[in-house]
């Protein structure tokens, strides 16, 4: 396909390390960027030599521009939700990093937006695409796991580090929850039904107050549709101390992946009886295309002091294989792999594991998104 699309990226956090794996892609006429910071803007510009026609500081013109095929959403969480459907609803391709948006009614609002625009909606979840996942994923689909019996996520973060903005401070832990549940789902091919979630511990009373959300963990379990198996899910954000762990574990009849305790300190396979062996995962540059195989590396961020960066390796060598998707999705004409209504079942997940927390453990039937 020889379709050009032009993109413009919404955010220069660590949304800055998107324009060069764009720029590089074959399907690719142009990039744009827009941050309210011009500094930024023009230190950006000029390094990756971008069109000033295309670089923006308000996000409003972004949408009402003709010349403008897709935009990519990667600004603070609460900007998600109204971005969003600003870009589908003027007819725009949209990618959107995670969560969705912070309430059932916003995830129902965007289901409704892509249907009606009739474009590619992709929400960027890393989680999917780290060379783990992408590893579990492969001996699951090829049968190496056998039958999967759990699965098991977490998401553990110190946001009390700087860098991070001030609406973090207090945010329920599942608000933020696709990187510890979206790997569950996803191994087993299926959709959350189901949620009981408990709180656990007590944030500061200054945090407790923010958002009317006093605890320091919330850990829950999920029924999943056609599935007898139960996925486990547990986040945190402030007032535990760990090293950054994002991780997921699957338990199957002929294998078993748990994810390492440290940092670079190697996963374990579990292949039967006592039996356990380290391993390395395998980089993933092999399932791209060429030009943009080699944004996996470790080497290749641009910025590698950002907080999304010190905390997780880089999003485990993702970003490239989300933009191949979305493009390719765009190119082909068909659905992204996370499509509205799956990242609306991902995001929607935490959304009702908080609901639940905050009801003594409730059982909560979490939406159905079916486009």
């Amino acid at each position: 396909m020889n379709e050009k699309i032009t993109v413009v990226i919404v955010g220069m956090g660590f949304g800055k390390e998107f324009i060069p794996i764009y720029q590089n892609h074959p399907n690719i006429k142009a990039v744009g960027i827009c941050t309210r910071n011009q500094n930024t803007l023009d230190e950006l510009a000029a390094k990756f030599n971008l069109d000033k026609n295309l670089c923006f500081q308000n996000f409003e013109d972004v949408p009402l521009r003709a010349d403008v095929d897709a935009i990519h959403v990667v600004t603070p969480v609460p900007d998600h939700a109204r971005m969003v459907l600003a870009s589908l609803n003027a007819n725009k391709h949209t990618a959107c990093t995670i969560p969705m948006a912070t309430s059932v009614e916003d995830c129902k609002a965007i289901v409704e937006a892509k249907r009606k625009a009739r474009k590619v909606y992709m929400m960027m979840e890393t989680a999917l695409y780290t060379r783990e996942f992408l590893y579990g994923l492969h001996l699951a689909e090829t049968g190496q796991l056998g039958r999967i019996q759990f699965v098991r996520g977490s998401h553990i973060q110190d946001m009390s580090m700087e860098g991070w903005g001030e609406y973090w401070k207090g945010f329920p832990p599942m608000w933020n929850g696709t990187h510890a549940i979206s790997p569950l789902l996803r191994i087993n091919n299926t959709k959350a039904e189901t949620v009981v979630c408990h709180g656990s511990g007590r944030l500061s009373d200054d945090l407790a107050s923010r958002y009317g959300s006093p605890f320091a963990v919330e850990t829950a379990t999920f029924t999943l549709k056609n599935s007898d198996v139960v996925a486990e899910a547990t986040r945190s954000l402030f007032d535990v101390v760990r090293q950054y762990r994002e991780s997921y574990d699957v338990y199957g009849t002929k294998m078993s992946f748990e994810w390492e305790q440290l940092q670079d300190e190697s996963h374990v396979i579990f292949d039967g009886g006592e039996n356990a062996r380290r391993i390395d995962v395998p980089d993933t540059d092999a399932l791209l295309i060429p030009e943009i195989a080699h944004f996996t590396k470790r080497e290749k961020i641009d910025d590698p002091n950002h907080v999304s960066f010190l905390q997780g390796a880089g999003h485990g060598g993702s970003h490239p294989h989300l933009v191949q998707e979305f493009l390719a999705a765009i190119v082909e004409n068909r659905n992204s792999a996370v499509d509205a209504d799956v990242a609306a079942n991902y995001t929607c997940a935490g959304i009702c594991a908080h609901e639940s927390a905050m009801n003594n453990g409730k059982r909560i039937n979490i939406p159905d998104f079916e486009l």
